[in-house]
C-alpha cells in the first residue's frame, strides 16, 4: 500500500451574494435588522443556476415580504 497523503487538499468554496437597495416614493431606504449584524440592506447568498438579479428579488421577499422590481444594477463587489 502506498502512503497516505499528509493533509488532503479541498477547493475552497467561494459564495455570491447580492444585496438589494429598495427604496419608496418618498425615498426611504429598506433596511431588515439581523440578529447578528444588526441593521442592513436586504440579500444573501446566490443559489447555483440562480442569476443576480433573480436572487436579489428572492431574498428581500424573503427577508421583507416585499416584492420588487429591479430598476438599476450597481455593481459587483
Amino acid at each position: 500500500m502506498g502512503q497516505k497523503p499528509s493533509h488532503i487538499h479541498t477547493p475552497s468554496k467561494h459564495f455570491v451574494s447580492a444585496a438589494t437597495i429598495v427604496l419608496n416614493d418618498q425615498k426611504e431606504i429598506l433596511l431588515i435588522k439581523g440578529p447578528k449584524r444588526g441593521w442592513e440592506m436586504p440579500g444573501g447568498i446566490v443559489e447555483e443556476g440562480e442569476s443576480l438579479k433573480d436572487a436579489a428579488i428572492r431574498e428581500t421577499k424573503e427577508e421583507s415580504g416585499i416584492d420588487i422590481e429591479v430598476l438599476k444594477f450597481c455593481g459587483i463587489f
